[in-house]
């Protein structure tokens, strides 16, 4: 949970790294919440628009394209590689293989190893 409002509380920031630990528990924090809110809007409000989860994806959207951007920049890419996953299927495929790299020892030039910190 510490992650989750560590990315969150890092809103608009698209500069420095996260780890993967950052950024995958954020994203399973993020779809935890996100099927939480769709079964309240299906059994309990009866909605046929998801309206609760519909507005936290867009209240969330700017902290997860942080920590995406972040991610990437940990494995030593510009944040502009999260654009690959406009292409169809092999994009996706690309962007995941990225996530789930590990770290670029040391420094690069998007800041110090959050490993070392």
């Amino acid at each position: 949970m510490n992650w989750y409002l560590t990315a969150l509380k890092k809103y608009c920031d698209f500069s420095g790294r996260a780890r993967r630990r950052e950024y995958w528990l954020f994203q399973l924090f993020q779809m935890i919440a996100l099927i939480v809110l769709a079964v309240l809007d299906q059994v309990v409000l009866r909605q046929a628009v998801p309206i609760l989860t519909v507005v936290y994806a867009l209240g969330t959207i700017l902290p997860a394209w942080g920590v995406l951007v972040r991610r990437l920049h940990d494995i030593g890419r510009s944040g502009w590689w999260m654009l690959i996953s406009c292409v169809p299927l092999v994009g996706g495929i690309i962007l995941f293989v990225f996530t789930v790299m590990d770290s670029q020892q040391g420094d690069n030039q998007f800041g110090a190893s959050p490993k070392t910190a």
